[in-house]
């Protein structure tokens, strides 16, 4: 199992695409649904988690959605972030991101994910950066190099993301950039402001 001391910071600077699994992962793995089954599910999504995802695009990283399953839900959160997702019946995930490594010229060390279950260890097993919740399978978690202390849908994307951006040494400055844009001076840590770019 990985060590809880943090994301190497040679692999964070690497990345330029971070995929995020969604149930399990950006939901707590379970579903809403009456009668009208997957055209009326719900699933509750932590809004903190987007806010994470929007930082890693502020700092030049793609960001996909990859989705086992098809669901309104998903589409529709997907689309509230501004954020490319897609979505296989058959959770065959591994030919969605083959496409999406090759389409910008990426290698699989340049790639990132945050998984829970099995359905993702074709890809989990190639990324550069193989990231599991707190509550993935004994077979994910062994496999990751970093596990998040929080479980899916409670807030293990953010930590992520966070968690990924400190690695790479853009997290006070992506942060400055967002507190300033909405008047956020003196937010910083012990009470100093955070730095903006270009500081």
């Amino acid at each position: 199992m990985a060590e809880s001391t943090g994301i190497p910071a040679e692999v964070a600077r690497g990345i330029s695409l971070v995929i995020f699994d969604v149930d399990g992962v950006l939901t707590d793995g379970g579903a809403y649904m009456g009668r009208e089954g997957a055209e009326n599910e719900r699933k509750k999504f932590h809004l903190q988690d987007g806010l994470g995802m929007k930082l890693l695009r502020a700092a030049g990283m793609d960001v996909v959605m990859v989705s086992g399953r098809v669901s309104p839900a998903t589409t529709a959160r997907a689309a509230e972030l501004g954020v490319e997702c897609h979505q296989d019946a058959g959770a065959d995930k591994l030919p969605l991101v083959e496409e999406l490594r090759r389409s910008r010229g990426l290698e699989w060390d340049a790639v990132a994910m945050l998984a829970d279950d099995l359905p993702d260890a074709a890809v989990f097993t190639r990324v550069g950066l193989p990231v599991a919740v707190a509550n993935a399978v004994p077979l994910i978690r062994e496999t990751a190099l970093w596990v998040t202390e929080r479980v899916g849908g409670d807030g293990a994307a953010r930590e992520f993301c966070d968690a990924l951006l400190s690695a790479r040494g853009d997290l006070l400055r992506v942060v400055g950039d967002y507190t300033d844009r909405r008047g956020g001076v003196g937010l910083g840590p012990a009470g100093r402001r955070w730095p903006r770019s270009g500081e």
